[in-house]
Protein backbone atom coordinates (compact mmCIF):
# COMPACT_ATOMS: atom_id res chain seq x y z
CA UNK A 1 0.00 0.00 0.00
CA UNK A 2 1.14 3.50 -0.82
CA UNK A 3 0.90 6.00 2.03
CA UNK A 4 1.28 9.59 0.76
CA UNK A 5 3.27 12.02 2.89
CA UNK A 6 2.35 15.49 4.08
CA UNK A 7 5.28 17.23 5.77
CA UNK A 8 4.59 20.56 7.46
CA UNK A 9 7.00 23.40 8.14
CA UNK A 10 6.27 27.05 8.78
CA UNK A 11 2.58 26.57 8.05
CA UNK A 12 3.27 25.13 4.61
CA UNK A 13 3.51 21.74 2.94
CA UNK A 14 7.15 21.00 2.17
CA UNK A 15 9.56 18.37 0.94
CA UNK A 16 13.15 18.37 2.15
CA UNK A 17 16.23 16.64 0.78
CA UNK A 18 18.02 14.62 3.47
CA UNK A 19 15.85 16.36 6.05
CA UNK A 20 17.64 19.68 5.51
CA UNK A 21 17.50 21.31 2.09
CA UNK A 22 14.14 22.70 0.99
CA UNK A 23 13.08 21.28 -2.37
CA UNK A 24 9.34 21.98 -2.50
CA UNK A 25 7.12 24.42 -0.63
CA UNK A 26 3.44 25.19 -1.10
CA UNK A 27 0.66 26.87 0.84
CA UNK A 28 -2.04 24.97 -1.05
CA UNK A 29 -2.83 22.36 1.59
CA UNK A 30 -6.37 21.89 0.25
CA UNK A 31 -5.02 20.65 -3.08
CA UNK A 32 -3.02 17.87 -1.44
CA UNK A 33 -5.78 16.94 0.98
CA UNK A 34 -8.11 16.49 -1.98
CA UNK A 35 -5.47 14.56 -3.92
CA UNK A 36 -4.93 12.13 -1.04
CA UNK A 37 -8.59 11.80 -0.07
CA UNK A 38 -8.96 8.31 -1.57
CA UNK A 39 -6.09 6.76 0.35
CA UNK A 40 -6.67 4.62 3.46
CA UNK A 41 -3.80 6.31 5.30
CA UNK A 42 -1.72 9.49 5.06
CA UNK A 43 1.60 10.14 6.81
CA UNK A 44 1.63 13.59 8.44
CA UNK A 45 4.84 14.92 9.99
CA UNK A 46 5.18 18.24 11.81
CA UNK A 47 8.80 19.09 11.01
CA UNK A 48 8.81 22.20 13.19
CA UNK A 49 7.76 20.13 16.19
CA UNK A 50 10.36 17.51 15.32
CA UNK A 51 13.09 20.14 15.23
CA UNK A 52 11.81 21.94 18.33
CA UNK A 53 11.32 25.15 16.36
CA UNK A 54 7.57 25.52 16.72
CA UNK A 55 4.49 23.58 15.72
CA UNK A 56 1.78 23.30 13.11
CA UNK A 57 -0.93 22.09 15.46
CA UNK A 58 -3.78 23.87 13.68
CA UNK A 59 -2.87 22.29 10.35
CA UNK A 60 -2.39 18.87 11.92
CA UNK A 61 -5.83 19.06 13.53
CA UNK A 62 -7.37 20.19 10.26
CA UNK A 63 -5.81 17.39 8.25
CA UNK A 64 -6.79 14.77 10.83
CA UNK A 65 -10.38 15.92 10.50
CA UNK A 66 -10.29 15.34 6.75
CA UNK A 67 -8.01 12.34 6.19
CA UNK A 68 -7.13 9.10 8.00
CA UNK A 69 -3.73 10.06 9.40
CA UNK A 70 -0.74 8.66 11.19
CA UNK A 71 0.95 11.67 12.78
CA UNK A 72 4.48 12.26 14.01
CA UNK A 73 7.06 14.92 14.63
CA UNK A 74 8.16 15.92 18.10
CA UNK A 75 6.05 13.37 19.93
CA UNK A 76 8.23 13.39 23.03
CA UNK A 77 5.77 12.47 25.76
CA UNK A 78 2.80 10.13 26.22
CA UNK A 79 0.70 13.23 26.90
CA UNK A 80 1.50 14.55 23.44
CA UNK A 81 0.53 11.23 21.90
CA UNK A 82 -2.79 11.47 23.70
CA UNK A 83 -3.32 15.02 22.41
CA UNK A 84 -2.81 13.89 18.82
CA UNK A 85 -5.24 11.02 19.23
CA UNK A 86 -7.75 13.47 20.70
CA UNK A 87 -7.63 15.65 17.55
CA UNK A 88 -8.22 12.66 15.31
CA UNK A 89 -4.90 10.97 14.58
CA UNK A 90 -5.59 7.29 13.94
CA UNK A 91 -2.04 6.37 14.93
CA UNK A 92 0.90 8.24 16.44
CA UNK A 93 4.47 8.00 15.21
CA UNK A 94 7.03 8.04 18.03
CA UNK A 95 10.73 8.12 17.25
CA UNK A 96 13.44 9.87 19.26
CA UNK A 97 11.56 9.48 22.54
CA UNK A 98 11.95 5.70 22.27
CA UNK A 99 15.73 5.91 22.47
CA UNK A 100 18.17 7.04 25.13
CA UNK A 101 21.85 6.42 25.85
CA UNK A 102 22.25 4.95 22.38
CA UNK A 103 19.64 2.23 22.69
CA UNK A 104 15.91 1.55 22.89
CA UNK A 105 14.30 2.87 26.07
CA UNK A 106 11.80 0.18 26.96
CA UNK A 107 10.45 1.97 30.03
CA UNK A 108 9.45 5.01 27.96
CA UNK A 109 8.07 2.79 25.20
CA UNK A 110 5.85 1.07 27.74
CA UNK A 111 4.55 4.45 28.94
CA UNK A 112 3.54 5.43 25.40
CA UNK A 113 1.83 2.07 24.86
CA UNK A 114 -0.08 2.41 28.12
CA UNK A 115 -1.19 5.96 27.29
CA UNK A 116 -2.81 5.32 23.89
CA UNK A 117 -2.61 1.57 23.34
CA UNK A 118 -0.01 -0.53 21.56
CA UNK A 119 -2.09 -0.64 18.37
CA UNK A 120 -1.93 3.15 18.00
CA UNK A 121 1.83 3.44 18.39
CA UNK A 122 4.04 3.38 15.31
CA UNK A 123 7.67 3.14 16.32
CA UNK A 124 9.82 5.26 14.02
CA UNK A 125 13.20 3.68 13.41
CA UNK A 126 15.38 5.91 11.23
CA UNK A 127 18.65 4.46 10.00
CA UNK A 128 21.70 6.22 8.59
CA UNK A 129 25.03 4.56 7.99
CA UNK A 130 23.70 1.35 9.48
CA UNK A 131 22.64 2.78 12.85
CA UNK A 132 19.51 4.37 14.27
CA UNK A 133 19.57 8.17 14.26
CA UNK A 134 17.38 10.43 16.37
CA UNK A 135 16.52 14.11 16.95
CA UNK A 136 16.08 15.12 13.33
CA UNK A 137 18.68 12.55 12.21
CA UNK A 138 21.39 14.55 13.98
CA UNK A 139 22.24 12.10 16.77
CA UNK A 140 23.59 8.65 16.00
CA UNK A 141 23.07 5.69 18.32
CA UNK A 142 24.94 2.41 18.67
CA UNK A 143 21.79 0.47 17.82
CA UNK A 144 20.88 -1.04 14.46
CA UNK A 145 17.35 -0.90 13.10
CA UNK A 146 17.06 -4.66 13.39
CA UNK A 147 17.99 -4.60 17.07
CA UNK A 148 15.65 -1.67 17.68
CA UNK A 149 12.53 -3.31 16.28
CA UNK A 150 13.26 -6.52 18.13
CA UNK A 151 13.51 -4.65 21.43
CA UNK A 152 10.52 -2.36 20.86
CA UNK A 153 8.14 -4.92 19.37
CA UNK A 154 6.06 -5.44 22.56
CA UNK A 155 5.25 -1.73 22.72
CA UNK A 156 4.58 -0.79 19.08
CA UNK A 157 1.76 -1.98 16.88
CA UNK A 158 3.74 -1.11 13.75
CA UNK A 159 7.10 0.25 12.73
CA UNK A 160 8.05 3.00 10.29
CA UNK A 161 11.55 2.35 8.98
CA UNK A 162 13.20 5.26 7.18
CA UNK A 163 16.38 4.58 5.23
CA UNK A 164 17.80 8.07 5.71
CA UNK A 165 20.74 7.46 3.37
CA UNK A 166 18.29 7.55 0.45
CA UNK A 167 15.80 10.11 1.76
CA UNK A 168 14.74 12.75 -0.77
CA UNK A 169 17.38 11.82 -3.35
CA UNK A 170 14.97 10.29 -5.88
CA UNK A 171 17.38 7.46 -6.61
CA UNK A 172 15.43 4.56 -5.18
CA UNK A 173 15.50 2.93 -1.77
CA UNK A 174 17.39 -0.01 -0.24
CA UNK A 175 15.10 -3.02 -0.48
CA UNK A 176 17.50 -5.50 1.20
CA UNK A 177 17.89 -3.20 4.23
CA UNK A 178 14.11 -2.81 4.49
CA UNK A 179 13.60 -6.56 4.16
CA UNK A 180 16.08 -7.22 6.98
CA UNK A 181 13.98 -5.04 9.29
CA UNK A 182 10.80 -6.75 8.15
CA UNK A 183 12.31 -10.15 8.94
CA UNK A 184 13.23 -8.98 12.47
CA UNK A 185 9.67 -8.28 13.66
CA UNK A 186 6.22 -9.79 13.56
CA UNK A 187 4.71 -6.30 13.53
CA UNK A 188 3.55 -4.57 10.35
CA UNK A 189 6.28 -2.54 8.66
CA UNK A 190 6.07 0.72 6.75
CA UNK A 191 9.11 1.81 4.74
CA UNK A 192 10.27 5.27 3.72
CA UNK A 193 13.35 6.90 2.28
CA UNK A 194 13.96 7.33 -1.42
CA UNK A 195 11.03 5.26 -2.69
CA UNK A 196 10.56 6.63 -6.19
CA UNK A 197 8.83 4.19 -8.56
CA UNK A 198 5.66 2.13 -8.68
CA UNK A 199 7.88 -0.93 -9.20
CA UNK A 200 9.47 -0.35 -5.79
CA UNK A 201 6.07 0.09 -4.17
CA UNK A 202 4.85 -3.12 -5.80
CA UNK A 203 7.95 -5.03 -4.69
CA UNK A 204 7.51 -3.83 -1.12
CA UNK A 205 3.83 -4.75 -1.27
CA UNK A 206 4.75 -8.29 -2.29
CA UNK A 207 6.91 -8.44 0.83
CA UNK A 208 3.99 -7.25 2.96
CA UNK A 209 5.49 -3.79 3.50
CA UNK A 210 3.68 -0.47 3.04
CA UNK A 211 5.47 2.51 1.50
CA UNK A 212 5.49 6.17 2.53
CA UNK A 213 6.25 8.36 -0.49
CA UNK A 214 6.76 12.10 -0.59
CA UNK A 215 9.22 13.61 -3.05
CA UNK A 216 8.28 11.36 -5.98
CA UNK A 217 4.63 12.40 -5.61
CA UNK A 218 5.23 16.12 -5.21
CA UNK A 219 7.58 16.30 -8.21
CA UNK A 220 5.12 14.38 -10.38
CA UNK A 221 7.62 11.56 -10.92
CA UNK A 222 5.18 9.04 -9.49
CA UNK A 223 1.66 9.00 -10.88
CA UNK A 224 -0.81 8.32 -8.11
CA UNK A 225 -3.24 5.47 -8.36
CA UNK A 226 -5.80 4.56 -5.75
CA UNK A 227 -4.63 1.82 -3.42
Amino acid sequence: MLIPAIDLKGGKVVQLIQGERLAIETSDLDYWVAKFSGFPRVNVIDLDAALGSGSNDDLVSRICGLLPCQVGGGVRTPARAMELCAVGARKVIVGSALFSNGRANLETAAQFAEAVGVDRIIGAVDSKGGHVVTHGWKSATSTTAVDAVRALEPYCGEFLYTHVDKEGLMKGTDIPAIRAVKDATTRALIAAGGITTQAEIDELDRLGIDAVVGMAIYTGTLALRQQ
